[in-house]
């Protein structure tokens, strides 16, 4: 048998709208109320020698472990603690040097109130975040954040939606308010994420993934043109550095100049390399970032970039190797 509301796609896609709606006020309307009792939140947070336990029973347990992971992966060392297991020992998780953050959308949910006086009695300070000031937990809070909403976005008022969204998006505040009172940057972030994409782009620098010693294609100035088109051809990169004394860098030859210049019919049998190589190329420092390189491919339309330290050729980089390495 067809299911009348699943066959009305039109009522789907208005109850949907209906529920962004909800979840877009819940969050609009604790901009307002964000005040004094959110700037002591953080402050107790950067005073707290020890971490930040965050805790919360059901469908606020799970809002408190992304908030504990995001605390976590900003700067702010930060674990999530099931109070219902708390009761059981694992409650010694929990020092005096920490503050304990309790999310409760009623601020009784039993679990947290059972715990919370024993947090207090070791030390531990206490920030509650619920949708009733007048609760428990609130009441028992050196700080209450009040993330109280008018209304659920389930249409019997009674499944948590709005109210979920309204604690985890107070958490992201808290987060990334923290993030910058600590000036907490983006390799700080990288080396919190060292496994993604992320990670790479931010930790890889172009020593990282250049191509360097025997790999290095190179000619020294005043060679034939000849011979920098078989160390193109040697190397596979596309193109060969020129060098002076002391490997300096004075150009570079690419297998579109070579391109260009046979469209032009000219003969390069009595060339140098000299005369027909771009002087100035485009280079990068060796401690760079790898991302940085990746920018300056892009913005500049290239595929290699020479590397020079001090005006030395130290390396080269092409923009297969930042494939291979990930970067891109």
């Amino acid at each position: 048998m067809t299911d009348p509301i699943a066959s009305n796609p039109q009522r789907l896609v208005a109850q949907a709208r209906e529920v962004l709606k909800i979840e877009a006020e819940a969050v609009a309307g604790l901009a307002e109320r964000v005040g004094e009792d959110f700037a002591r939140a953080c402050a107790l947070i950067l005073e707290c020698s020890g971490r930040v336990v965050v805790s919360g029973m059901g469908k606020s347990g799970h809002v408190a472990r992304k908030v504990a992971a995001t605390l976590a992966s900003t700067g702010t060392p930060a674990f999530f603690l099931h109070p219902a297991e708390a009761s059981h020992g694992d409650l010694g998780m929990v020092t005096r040097d920490d503050v304990f953050v309790a999310l409760s959308n009623s601020g009784t949910t039993d679990e947290l109130v059972t715990i919370v006086p024993v947090v207090k009695r070791q030390g531990a300070r206490l920030i509650a975040i619920t949708g009733n000031a007048d609760s428990t937990l609130a009441r028992l809070a050196d700080v209450h954040l009040d993330a109280a909403v008018e209304r659920e976005a389930c249409p019997m008022n009674l499944a948590p939606t709005a109210s979920t969204t309204a604690a985890l998006a107070l958490g992201d505040a808290l987060a990334v308010a923290l993030l910058d009172a600590r000036g907490f940057g983006p390799l700080d972030f990288a080396r919190s994420h060292p496994g993604g994409a992320l990670g790479r782009r931010l930790l890889t620098r172009v020593a990282d993934v250049m191509r360097s010693g025997d790999a290095l294609p190179s000619v020294a100035s005043g060679a034939r043109l000849v011979d920098a088109i078989l160390e193109i051809t040697r190397k596979r990169m596309g193109m060969t550095a020129v060098l002076g004394t002391n490997d300096q860098l004075v150009g570079i030859f690419t297998d579109g100049d070579l391109r260009r210049l046979l469209e032009q019919g000219r003969e390069v049998q009595g060339l140098s390399v000299d005369e027909v190589m771009t002087r100035s190329p485009r280079t990068i420092g060796s401690q760079a970032l790898a991302a940085e390189a990746v920018r300056l491919m892009e913005e500049h339309r290239i595929t290699q970039l020479l590397v020079v330290d001090d005006g030395r050729l130290v390396g080269a980089l092409g923009i297969h190797d930042l494939l291979a390495a990930r970067v891109v």
